[in-house]
């Protein structure tokens, strides 16, 4: 096999995944118009992620992050208990 084709197989996936990204977020602003993404934070979880953020709202600022009022999973205070 050569060496062009073993790499085209490799990078075909890639490539189509990116396209298809590309015609769904295109299809996504035709009909919703243009849309503002940011960090978005999770209180139950704990975690963030990217997601579209609607225009009154303001994106996650890790800056003002306070570790101490995170809520604690339930499954931890369960462990404590029996102890």
């Amino acid at each position: 096999m050569e060496a062009r084709l073993i790499a085209l197989m490799i990078l075909a996936p890639f490539a189509f995944l990116f396209v298809y990204a590309i015609i769904h977020e295109y299809r996504r602003y035709r009909s919703e118009g243009s849309a503002t993404y940011g960090l978005v934070y999770d209180e139950e979880t704990g975690t963030t992620h990217v997601s579209g953020i609607a225009e009154g709202e303001e994106g996650y600022d890790p800056d003002d992050f306070d570790p101490g009022s995170h809520n604690e999973m339930q499954s931890a205070e369960k462990t404590d208990d029996r102890v």
